[in-house]
C-alpha cells in the first residue's frame, strides 16, 4: 500500500469533525506553498533588468556563444 493509499484509508476512518480539521490542514498546506512560491517570485522578479541584465547578456554573448572545435 502506498503512502497516499494509507492516508486515504486513515481519513476514511475519521469522524466527520476530525475529517473537517484534516481537510482544513491540507488546504493550509497548499496555501502556504502557494504563498511561499509567490514570495520567491516577487523577490526575484526583475533581478536581471537594467544594467545587471545587460551585463549578464553581454557575458553570455562573449563567453558562451563561441564554439571551440577542438572540444568536439
Amino acid at each position: 500500500m502506498s503512502k497516499l493509499e494509507a492516508i486515504v484509508e486513515e481519513l476514511k476512518a475519521l469522524p466527520p469533525d476530525r475529517l473537517e480539521k484534516a481537510a482544513d490542514y491540507i488546504h493550509r498546506l497548499q496555501t502556504i506553498d502557494r504563498l511561499e512560491r509567490n514570495a520567491i517570485l516577487r523577490s526575484t522578479a526583475g533581478i536581471l533588468a537594467g544594467e545587471r541584465g545587460e551585463a549578464f547578456a553581454k557575458n553570455i554573448e562573449e563567453g558562451c556563444e563561441k564554439v571551440d572545435e577542438r572540444d568536439w
